[in-house]
């Protein structure tokens, strides 16, 4: 053989390797095959006190969790099998004790877990629009907030009964909502008077950041500030057409009245600026009257005399 053909059959070698390798594998896959289709084929439901043979500890605390209704339940369809309706059949990994053949949340992707715990949760009303919320786009699953093996001060549900409880897992991702707490005029959380669900709905909800609602399509913040809804014969515009937080900062403020700028003056001026003066049976738009010093403190506090601010049926300057 001429050594300036090695290079060409080298090349073809190369070519085929490839190839040969495939042929080599495809038996192998095909004998795989039906030894794992055999593997799922033997998987079978043993039932809660198979479980509780190794993992005693955390049957004891399962029976404190609510979930253990399903071992009571006929209805339900898991009676004496409430590990499996989450972990899947458990036949296989109670014969090998493998990790890997029992289904662990741990393992799983958020949207297969949110899967997994809408099969049962799926028609509650609170978990409405779930799969669509700004957790579950963000790839937060269930069991970020929700533990089901936890017991006593640890366990979710347990710490769900009371708004501190709540608060503190909700600071544990939203640190820099938690910050806005620590102003000086702020809604009672830290005081433990009311929890971030008193507003947010963390499983969904039709507006942003998962904000309740009151009554119909009305912001959630007509729950409290009822007198604040309306109808109203002379209507301020922003209550009726934005949402409250265009004025107020709902997690802080420097503010008293908890407005997004410290002087109210300055809020104010964002909208009656620079634009014509309304008529006088209208509360929309205008500059402030030539009597409005912006100079002296006095005229800085629009709110002194414009005290129906959210509306009024007797004024239209919104005085009274």
């Amino acid at each position: 053989m001429k050594i300036r053909y090695l290079p060409l059959i080298a090349a073809f070698a190369w070519a085929a390797w490839p190839a040969a390798a495939r042929q080599g594998q495809e038996p192998a896959k095909k004998e795989q095959a039906p030894a794992a289709a055999a593997t799922q084929a033997k998987k079978e439901y043993v039932g809660s006190d198979t479980c509780a043979g190794c993992h005693d500890e955390i049957r004891t605390n399962f029976k404190k969790n609510a979930h253990i209704i399903l071992e009571t339940t006929r209805s339900r369809g898991w009676e004496g099998k409430a590990c499996e309706s989450c972990h899947g059949p458990g036949s296989v990994h109670a014969e090998s004790t493998s990790p890997d053949d029992i289904l662990s949340p741990k393992k799983m992707t958020p949207a297969a877990i949110d899967q997994m715990c809408l099969a049962c949760h799926k028609n509650q009303q609170t978990q409405a629009g779930r799969v669509q919320s700004g957790h579950a786009r963000n790839s937060v699953p269930c069991t970020a907030c929700h533990n089901v093996h936890k017991a006593g001060e640890e366990a979710s549900a347990r710490q769900f009964r009371r708004p501190a409880g709540i608060n503190r897992n909700c600071q544990g991702c939203h640190m820099d909502v938690w910050a806005s707490f620590q102003k000086p005029h702020r809604h009672p959380l830290p005081e433990g008077a009311m929890s971030c669900t008193s507003c947010h709905n963390p499983h969904g909800s039709f507006l942003n950041r998962n904000l309740r609602l009151a009554s119909g399509q009305q912001p959630g913040c007509f729950q409290c500030h009822s007198d604040k809804r309306g109808p109203f014969v002379f209507e301020h515009a922003p209550v009726r057409n934005e949402p409250c937080t265009i004025c107020h900062e709902a997690h802080g403020s420097a503010n008293p009245r908890m407005m997004t700028r410290h002087e109210v003056t300055n809020l104010c001026l964002e909208c009656h600026s620079n634009i014509m003066s309304p008529p006088q049976a209208t509360t929309a738009g205008g500059v402030a009257i030539a009597t409005h010093d912006l100079r002296l403190p006095r005229w800085r506090n629009c709110t002194a005399c414009h005290q129906k601010v959210h509306g009024s049926n007797v004024n239209g300057a919104l005085l009274r």
